[in-house]
């Protein structure tokens, strides 16, 4: 235990004198989260619309006040021969209407008006968002003037459960905290690791009477108190910024974050093992790391569009696990029962990656100084 305790007071100490990487430790954390959680944004909103009326009544005008109503499109304006196609081949607008001549006079006469839309494809999503707009603004526009009716015997009445006003940071935000601390703190404990070796250090603790496991454990929980300060500063700044807070038993939520932290440090000390330098192990974690706990864990894209076998990967990607339970925390609020099998599969990872972090060492120290 003393051994423990002095690995862990001697890494802290190393951590204090180092300005560089105590920057890296809580600014750039904290940078991320505010790039995250003010520009990532999955709801399409100003779209740029522009709008050709060659009818000029009060109903094409009515039809164009309902497509702006939704708060979605925005107004373009675009001269030329041929403005509509001039204006989607520029990039200035992303769709255009065009309302024919005859369309209040179809509308009145009980025959089938058509408005034409081009709508820009390159991005599929943004313009299957504008597509289904486009048809519910028509339909609402159709029922308030009275021009259809639906006498349905069956009526959907539709309740939106813990998210009712769409808040895009309630679901942003939670996820971005899983990604801040896995990145992190695993660069801080492999870049400390490495350190060692790069200055020749490591050869002395090769050949102490310390042992791989208490090696670990002391690099390990002077890194894990660390991360726990960067959790402490994120979650709080997130609280306050985007208005992010518990809505269930914060239980889960502080024992959830303790083992993805740990995972965290031990993913860290996994590849500052293995790698010769700090840029090869900056570059492996950052590399894994990130790129799977940005794109392969529930974060932004859902999980069941990836195809097989890429959907393989997300099973053993840990931020998966943890941004589940930060959602149920800062938004669901469902507790043990939501999210005991995610806290269970965080165990897993720690028992796996401490295993092989250990087994490395122990090939690398001299034979009497291994245990």
């Amino acid at each position: 235990m003393k051994k423990i305790l002095a690995q862990f007071t001697k890494e802290l100490v190393q951590f204090r004198r180092d300005r560089l990487t105590l920057a890296m430790a809580f600014l750039l954390p904290f940078l991320t989260l505010l790039i995250f959680g003010f520009a990532i944004r999955l709801e399409s909103k100003n779209i740029p619309l522009i709008v050709q009326d060659f009818n000029r009544t009060y109903l094409s005008r009515s039809y164009i006040e309902r497509l702006y109503a939704t708060n979605q499109f925005m107004p373009k304006q675009w001269s030329g021969d041929d403005p509509v196609r001039d204006a989607i081949d520029r990039g200035i607008a992303k769709v255009a209407v065009i309302i024919p001549p005859e369309f209040s006079r179809d509308i009145q006469a009980g025959r089938n008006a058509k408005v034409q839309v081009f709508v820009d494809a390159t991005d599929v999503n943004n313009a299957r968002v504008i597509k289904n707009s486009i048809q519910r603004v028509t339909s609402f526009f159709m029922q308030d003037q009275g021009l259809q009716s639906f006498n349905n015997s069956v009526t959907p009445r539709i309740r939106l459960w813990f998210n009712p006003g769409r808040l895009e940071s309630l679901y942003i935000v939670p996820g971005v905290y899983a990604v801040v601390l896995w990145i992190y703190p695993s660069l801080l404990a492999a870049i400390a690791m490495v350190r060692e070796k790069e200055k020749g250090t490591i050869l002395q603790v090769y050949a102490s009477n310390i042992s791989a496991t208490e090696l670990l454990l002391g690099k390990g929980l002077a890194y894990l108190l660390i991360a726990i300060m960067q959790a402490l500063v994120v979650m709080g700044l997130g609280t306050l910024l985007f208005q992010v807070s518990l809505v269930g038993d914060p239980t889960t939520l502080l024992l959830g974050t303790l083992l993805f932290l740990t995972d965290s440090i031990l993913f860290g000390l996994l590849f500052g093992v293995q790698s010769s330098n700090q840029n090869a192990a900056v570059q492996s974690v950052s590399v894994i790391g990130f790129v799977t706990s940005l794109l392969l864990s529930g974060f932004i894209y859902p999980l069941n569009n990836i195809p097989f076998p890429v959907s393989i990967v997300p099973n053993i990607v840990p931020a998966r696990y943890f941004i589940n339970i930060t959602r149920d925390a800062f938004l669901r609020g469902t507790g043990w029962a939501g999210v005991w099998f995610d806290l269970l599969i965080l165990i897993v990872f720690g028992l796996v990656f401490f295993t092989i972090s250990r087994n490395v060492l122990n090939r690398m120290q001299l034979p009497d100084s291994r245990g």
